[in-house]
């Protein structure tokens, strides 16, 4: 088993036998002076500073009707708890689905014919996510003790959204292909968790200590967004047809096995409060439209779907039509050179 684990690559097939990708031109040179984890200090949770934990138009939950008669108690509380949620998903992330991928890479087992400095820097983002992961858990045991309040679903034994979306996909792949949902899952986290982390930093209404964290995470990750567009720009030429065909209509699922909200954890916040079955429901599915979903989803993915574009992704008649199914293609003018325009026809 052990020696298997050692051999297995993120991508069957001999990895030389694929083409070359483009030049890599590292972002890291610089790392031991802008990395979070050589320059930055430890954050410590000050209760006294508090004035939200989260901001509640990203937990639209707080806003329904039914949970603010709950009065202000309450949804502080399950702004509390969405944080928690939000800091233990990112050591989720890190640890199960990132660290593993770039591991990987690092030591030569994508199965990829990669540079020796994108490899080499690979390992430098293997430390950048531990390091997340682990200021993540440290922080969220300080709000914890501080607060006196603690995460509910510690225990729960539920895993994150994200890896029985990853399952569903994985089952939907040729066995020879299984694992390149885990690379591009990788990619997909990588290129949108800045965009999604900038805007918290700058919400004075956050404690400090909450917004610094955050902040030190988006830095590293603006490093690991270059990087991991260039990973695609190697990873996209390098499959074959055949394996283009196959993983390219599931592309839309894996960005959404990302970005969609994690229902089931929000019902059991709002169960927490009280709320019947009936209610949790419709406070879920009136919070989160389906069509005010699918729109904040092709927003926030449309700078990846142009980096899909890019590398031709789009071209696949199949893929192309998944993307238009699920409502992330932009129009032609936001396209890079056009690009939508020429796969449509």
């Amino acid at each position: 088993m052990y020696v298997q684990r050692f051999e297995e690559q993120l991508l069957r097939g001999v990895s030389v036998e694929r083409p070359c990708g483009p030049e890599y031109v590292s972002r890291f040179e610089r790392w031991d002076d802008l990395a979070s984890v050589r320059r930055r200090p430890r954050r410590h949770f000050a209760a006294a500073e508090l004035e939200l934990y989260f901001p509640p138009e990203l937990y639209p939950v707080v806003l329904h009707p039914l949970v603010a008669a709950k009065g202000d108690a309450v949804i502080r509380g399950l702004l509390l708890q969405r944080l928690y949620d939000y800091l233990e998903f990112t050591t989720e992330l890190e640890t199960l689905a990132v660290i593993p991928v770039a591991t990987k890479v690092s030591r030569g087992r994508s199965g990829l014919l990669l540079p020796d400095r994108m490899m080499s820097d690979a390992y430098k983002i293997v430390t950048d996510e531990a390091w997340h992961a682990q200021f993540s858990h440290e922080f969220t045991c300080e709000i914890e003790a501080e607060t006196r309040v603690p995460w509910s679903l510690r225990g729960a034994c539920a895993p994150p959204a994200f890896l029985s979306r990853l399952d569903e996909i994985r089952a939907r792949l040729p066995h020879g292909l299984r694992g390149a949902e885990g690379l591009l899952f990788a990619i997909v986290s990588e290129t949108l968790i800045s965009g999604m982390l900038s805007e918290i930093p700058r919400d004075n209404r956050l404690p400090l200590s909450v917004r610094k964290i955050i902040r030190d995470h988006a830095e590293d990750e603006g490093r690991h967004h270059v990087y991991f567009r260039s990973l695609l720009a190697h990873l996209w030429p390098a499959l074959g047809s055949t394996e283009q065909a196959a993983i390219g209509p599931l592309i839309p699922k894996i960005i959404y096995a990302f970005l969609e909200p994690d229902y089931a954890q929000t019902a059991r916040h709002l169960r927490d409060i009280g709320l019947s079955d009936e209610q949790v429901h419709q406070v879920v599915t009136e919070s989160w439209p389906t069509g005010h979903v699918e729109s904040g989803v092709a927003a926030a993915a449309a700078q990846l779907t142009r980096y899909l574009a890019e590398v031709g992704a789009l071209r696949d008649k199949e893929t192309y039509a998944a993307f238009e199914e699920f409502g992330l293609l932009q129009s032609a003018s936001d396209a890079p050179d056009g690009a939508l325009t020429r796969v449509a026809g």
